[in-house]
């Protein structure tokens, strides 16, 4: 399953916001400096579909607020 993700770090919560059946907003408060935020938005994916952080891997846009799972 590929689904897309829209950034938004050192935000004010962390959350997922989806917006349809593939694409998400995930919310973190993590900073975009040293892959902190990607970790973040990683483990905030795995948390909202219920499986292991290690189940799910980034595709594209790790420098880029647009990602695929």
């Amino acid at each position: 399953m590929k689904i897309f993700v829209k950034a938004k770090p050192d935000g004010y919560e962390d959350k997922v916001e989806k917006i349809d059946e593939t694409h998400f907003i995930v919310e973190t408060r993590g900073p975009a400096v040293q892959n902190r935020a990607n970790r973040a938005i990683t483990l905030l994916v795995a948390q909202y579909f219920g499986v292991e952080s290690s189940k799910i891997r980034m595709i594209k846009g790790f420098k880029e607020r647009n990602k695929g799972y």
